[in-house]
């Protein structure tokens, strides 16, 4: 089994097609019979483009070997304690090959369909995140504009309608000034692209993935593309000339939520 989870595309490209690469290696595995009785999988847990991961997918079964696309979710501090969930797009067999791994390495597991699925899956979520990046500093600048005390203003969202799992982590960093949630202003940039090809791919009239875009893309030139996504913020902060933070709130998100087994995630079905 190899697994892959890089940056790019391109990056898994590279890892999967080099001379020396996984191609080769499950290749050469199958001419001298040393692959063994177990399938040979690659698993993808990058979060990318459906159609590369398909088009390397169909590669690696020529090769002799099964694909399975599975990216994880939920932060860099789940991730750290196992606590995340994983979608997985791949064939039942496949999928359920690997399922002890993924038990293991997460909390959460959803077999999405066919090879491709969870990569798309993945970055809708994703897309949903951004959105509501980008919405809470608005709602922020705008409650400090109002006069509201920013940690109650902070307590309000997070008990009303209006609370998520982006104000729950991303907006206790903002309002820290850490702003530090271990993901970078490119790594946005390139999922909402992602998701916006997908969507101008099948014709859809978005009318706010385009502003997302454009909105991470002046924060990328402005602030450097390795900057963390919560300094999006910083664009109303430079325009208004005001710090948007307020004290008691940790520097980093730290997952303390009780560990238990991991376990999929049966989707429920209409009689």
């Amino acid at each position: 089994m190899v697994i892959t989870c890089l940056p790019t595309p391109a990056a898994s490209a590279a890892v999967l097609e080099a001379p020396d690469g996984v191609l080769a290696g499950f290749g050469s595995a199958v001419a001298s019979g040393s692959a063994g009785s177990g399938p040979k999988i690659w698993a993808e847990m990058s979060t990318t483009d459906h159609h590369e991961v398909r088009r390397l997918g169909a590669r690696v079964e020529a090769a002799g070997g099964a694909a399975i696309d599975c990216p994880v979710s939920g932060g860099c501090h789940r991730a750290a304690t196992g606590n995340i969930s994983i979608f997985a797009g791949g064939e039942r067999d496949t999928f359920e090959a690997m399922l002890p791994l993924l038990r293991a390495m997460g909390r959460r597991i959803l077999h999405t369909g066919p090879l491709g699925s969870a990569s798309i899956l993945k970055v809708v979520t994703n897309y949903l995140a951004t959105a509501n990046l980008v919405s809470l500093c608005e709602a922020l600048v705008t409650s400090h504009a109002a006069g509201m005390d920013l940690a109650t203003t902070y307590e309000a969202i997070r008990i009303s309608s209006g609370n998520s799992f982006v104000h729950e982590t991303e907006s206790q960093v903002i309002l820290n000034g850490s702003r530090d949630i271990n993901f970078t202003m490119d790594l946005v940039c390139k999922d909402i692209g992602l998701f916006a090809d997908i969507a101008a791919e099948h014709g859809l009239p978005l009318e706010l993935s385009p502003v997302l875009v454009d909105v991470f893309a002046d924060g990328a030139a402005r602030y450097g593309e390795r900057e963390w996504s919560p300094n999006i913020m910083r664009r109303l902060e430079d325009a208004t000339g005001w710090t948007i933070t307020a004290p008691g709130f940790p520097a980093e998100i730290v997952d303390d939520e009780p560990e238990v087994a991991g376990a999929e995630v049966v989707v429920r079905r209409g009689q």
